[in-house]
């Protein structure tokens, strides 16, 4: 029993093994699984374990993408560094629906389509939220100079406000970043 088990663990092992996989695919699909990845803050070959780690999916995606036809687009080759594990999937998964396996993988990349969608929205309301942050940081300010003004620095509610305005500093320079990170999207 304990050799099964160390056999078990082994294999498991050798399926997070990394390897290297290219595939011919759309520019756009592959700005999408780099997009998303970016934005979620997870590596691609992360995002890209995690699209065909379900077989029982990856197999109602190929069934799907049976009758998607790949369109005109000028396809490149773009090399993964994926799971061993989800390369044998793929493999296995599009030699028994006989697609082939660019198609299948493209159409896994294409389920991150809504992902975008969501995303893109987030990012447009996080840019209004962050004109309106900076509206009150504004306001905050004016406040502290009028504290300091009324009251001097040496004023208990001076520091009060004086940290407040600190924080809402960091938060507005928090915000621009993530706003900044999101922008590849906005191309997109």
């Amino acid at each position: 029993m304990k050799n099964e088990n160390h056999a078990l663990f082994m294999e498991d092992l050798k399926g997070k093994q990394s390897v290297r996989a290219t595939f011919r695919l759309p520019r756009q699909i592959i700005d999408l699984l780099s997009l998303i990845a970016a934005q979620l803050g997870i590596k691609q070959k992360s995002l890209f374990d995690r699209l065909v780690e379900n077989s029982e999916i990856l197999k109602k995606v190929a069934a799907e993408a049976k009758d998607f036809s790949p369109g005109p687009e000028e396809r490149q080759q773009k090399t993964f560094v994926i799971s061993r594990s989800s390369l044998v999937a793929l493999d296995r998964i599009a030699r028994d629906q006989h697609l082939p396996r660019d198609v299948l993988v493209e159409a896994c990349i294409r389920r991150l389509l809504p992902v975008i969608d969501t995303e893109l929205k987030k990012h447009e309301k996080r840019k209004i939220l962050l004109r309106e942050l900076e509206n009150g940081l504004q306001k905050d300010r004016q406040l502290l100079k009028k504290t300091e003004n009324f009251l001097g620095r040496d004023d208990q509610l001076y520091g009060m406000i004086d940290h407040q305005v600190k924080i809402r500093e960091k938060n507005v320079d928090a915000l621009k970043n993530i706003i900044a990170k999101g922008k590849p999207m906005e191309e997109w």
